[in-house]
């Protein structure tokens, strides 16, 4: 009997520390993929390295227009977190796509006006001088309206109430996602009219301004979790980063405003 009662002590023991192991091993880090509007990519790329490093979790990022993300969500595709307009991720949360109560305002950016490097800048001061540099440009290249694109279908719209839509469509670059001042260092367009946010990220690209105040749009993003969420505590981390203080700087280097 002492024997056996020896040998069961040493099981137990034995049991004790593999158990201590096991709980000494790190819960493992989470990849994170994120479906942003293009917009907001830059913001997100900004701090990704920061936050990989501070959390041990991985990113995986891709963008898209935020009509062409609304698709892919609803057809299924899976995803962690989703930065998109409010009034895009409010059907979403209906539907369970994303979860309603994590839904957070994390930016606005204004639509604006580019050249190529190097180009003279066109007036943009007012109105007429916006309509005029339009009207005088050889090609005009902007987000394809039928992309889903936000700044794309307000200019669409604002070209029908300006009087200067059948002007515009003979020389309009509709582009279907991504960069569109990318147009200008191929000399695909002369002038480019995106969000701001967008504009920076080409190099070759030069910024003119903000579209005159009268008439701009600023498009607001905010980030949910999805409803199906591998790991919802590393996408909830992520969400409370892009939210940050710390982010808000990066906002401003990369053209865009607190929401």
């Amino acid at each position: 009997m002492a024997v056996l009662n020896r040998w069961r002590l040493a099981i137990g023991a034995m049991m004790s520390v593999t158990g201590l192991a096991l709980s000494a091993i790190p819960v493992a880090a989470a990849e994170i993929k994120v479906l942003t509007a293009g917009a907001f990519k830059p913001v997100v790329t900004a701090i990704a390295a920061d936050f990989e490093k501070q959390t041990g979790h991985k990113l995986v990022i891709d963008n898209d227009t935020a009509g062409a993300l609304v698709k892919r969500i609803n057809s299924g595709e899976a995803f962690d977190l989703v930065v998109l307009t409010p009034g895009a991720l409010e059907p979403l949360a209906k539907d369970s796509k994303v979860v309603g109560g994590s839904v957070q305002r994390l930016a606005k950016v204004a639509i604006g006006v580019a050249v190529k490097r190097g180009a003279p800048l066109p007036d943009i001061s007012s109105v007429d001088a916006f309509k005029s540099a339009l009207l005088a440009a050889r090609a005009v290249a902007y987000i394809d309206p039928a992309a889903g694109g936000s700044s794309g279908i307000y200019l669409s719209q604002w070209f029908e109430k300006a009087g200067i839509a059948d002007r515009i469509k003979p020389k309009a670059v509709l582009v279907p996602g991504g960069l569109v001042a990318q147009r200008l260092v191929n000399d695909q367009a002369d002038l480019a009219i995106h969000q701001i946010s967008e504009i920076l990220a080409v190099p070759g690209a030069q910024l003119v301004g903000p579209i005159p105040a009268e008439i701009q749009n600023y498009t607001v993003y905010a980030g949910a979790i999805s409803g199906n969420a591998r790991d919802a505590e590393a996408a909830r981390a992520l969400l409370a980063a892009l939210a940050s203080a710390k982010t808000r700087e990066v906002l401003k280097d990369k053209g865009m405003e607190g929401p």
